[in-house]
């Protein structure tokens, strides 16, 4: 039996999904993370919506996935990179 495939894996490699830098939602600057999402959405070909509906729906997308298995420091920051987020495409 092969190793398991989890759906969000499927999702990120098969869907438009942004390609975003590696390990970027592991980082502990909300702001590094929202300016990596940016050019993210910024350069992407693949993506269907706007740029900043896509940056933040990956940024939501990872934050789902993990669900309560995410340490509330690690989901502090990733809120504040939503904030972030906001602030660098003016929408707040």
């Amino acid at each position: 039996m092969g190793a398991k495939i989890y759906w969000s894996a499927e999702v990120n490699r098969t869907s438009n999904a942004l390609d975003t830098e590696e390990g970027v939602f592991t980082w502990d600057d909300p702001k590094r993370i929202a300016a990596s999402l940016k050019r993210s959405a910024d350069e992407s070909i693949r993506r269907k919506a706007p740029p900043f509906m896509s940056a933040m729906s990956m940024l939501n997308f990872y934050i789902n996935r993990a669900g309560k298995n995410l340490p509330a420091g690690r989901l502090k920051i990733l809120n504040q990179a939503k904030s972030e987020l906001r602030i660098l495409y003016n929408k707040g």
